[in-house]
């Protein structure tokens, strides 16, 4: 078992919850994810992380698996300018790799916000600290362990 994925899992114990982690061919992407679970898009928690520009800190947007970040709404969110967040930084902040980087588990705290959209689902899924595994959760089990605020950031599609 990877470091990453023991940590997301003694996160997930160290919080009295019992993982349900579940191994896949591939969880690169929400689509990926969704198929080999078999549950919709959008009940998929994708972890999207910026950078914060004032700050230098990497900043989590935990958003449903259909849904694109706002780049303009995730900054007035975060109260910073927002740039992309290279792999060490990521690396550094989180413990985790793109393509992997859970939203519990990090090596360093991390200030977090989450899609309202996600709250319309009982059971949610998200990366374990690997492409290959996800783990299922709540909404308020993933806000009680980020102390994420749930905010609007979703773009706007036509």
């Amino acid at each position: 078992m990877s470091k990453s994925l023991k940590r997301v899992r003694a996160a997930l114990e160290a919080a009295g919850l019992t993982p349900n982690i579940v191994e896949t061919a591939q969880a690169r992407t929400a689509a990926d994810a969704a198929h080999a679970i078999g549950c919709e898009i959008d009940q998929i928690a994708k972890s999207i992380i910026f950078a914060g520009e004032t700050s230098g800190e990497a900043i989590l947007f935990i958003t449903a698996g259909g849904n694109q970040v706002d780049a303009a709404k995730a900054a007035a969110l975060a109260c910073e300018p927002l740039g992309k967040a290279d792999a060490a930084l990521i690396r550094a902040q989180t413990g985790f790799a793109i393509g992997g980087v859970s939203p519990v588990g990090h090596k360093n705290p991390i200030r977090a916000f989450l899609d309202p959209k996600l709250q319309e689902f009982d059971v949610i899924w998200a990366a374990a600290g690997t492409p290959n595994h996800v783990f299922s959760s709540s909404t308020a089990e993933i806000c009680a362990l980020t102390s994420c605020q749930v905010s609007d950031f979703k773009k706007q599609t036509n």
